[in-house]
């Protein structure tokens, strides 16, 4: 089983992260942060892991610091549980539509980060949630988890509709990535090294 639990704690967040990437699509997340809560579910659900996330931070002051350190933990238990780049498809892409909106997402397993995000939401905050705190968060996984991703918004009028579909299409990109091909032996490069 593809698992890693995190426990990272500074002056700013107290968080705790259970991941298993061969999961059933369960979460239970509670980041003190409603709308990251419900994004982390979605991803959870679309991408059939099985995610459990404790956090506590200085939300007093605002969501940045504990919207990205959960991004980092995240990220951190993602390389951990998949610290095996063996038998995997390794490339993952989805189009998702979420009512006006469509993303396209495209990952790599490869210990190469590089995020590319384009996207422009049409409105400062979705609730109390800063939407530039999206980039932020897959930033953070990004670094820490060591792939690449690409997110390409192509349209979409409604900035929860169009964080909706990002996180839907990241799930779903990243359980194709992670699959196991029973035709791939070893890792997927021609250099015989990820």
């Amino acid at each position: 089983m593809r698992s890693a639990q995190v426990k990272r704690t500074t002056q700013e967040t107290d968080i705790s992260i259970s991941l298993n990437i061969d999961g059933k699509g369960k979460a239970k997340v509670d980041t003190g942060v409603g709308f990251l809560d419900h994004m982390l579910t979605l991803w959870t659900a679309h991408g059939m892991f099985d995610l459990e996330i404790r956090a506590s931070g200085d939300i007093h002051v605002d969501y940045h610091h504990t919207v990205e350190d959960v991004g980092i933990g995240l990220g951190m238990a993602i390389s951990r549980a998949m610290k095996e780049l063996k038998g995997i498809n390794r490339y993952g892409f989805q189009v998702i539509p979420m009512e006006e909106a469509l993303c396209e997402v495209a990952i790599d397993f490869c210990n190469r980060p590089f995020l590319v995000f384009n996207c422009a939401f049409p409105t400062e905050k979705i609730g109390a949630f800063d939407t530039e705190l999206v980039e932020e968060f897959l930033r953070a996984v990004v670094v820490n988890s060591g792939i690449t991703l690409h997110v390409n918004v192509r349209y979409g009028k409604n900035s929860h509709h169009i964080a909706e579909a990002i996180f839907k299409a990241m799930g779903r990109a990243m359980d194709q990535a992670t699959s196991k091909n029973r035709r791939i032996e070893g890792v997927p490069s021609t250099k015989g090294l990820l």
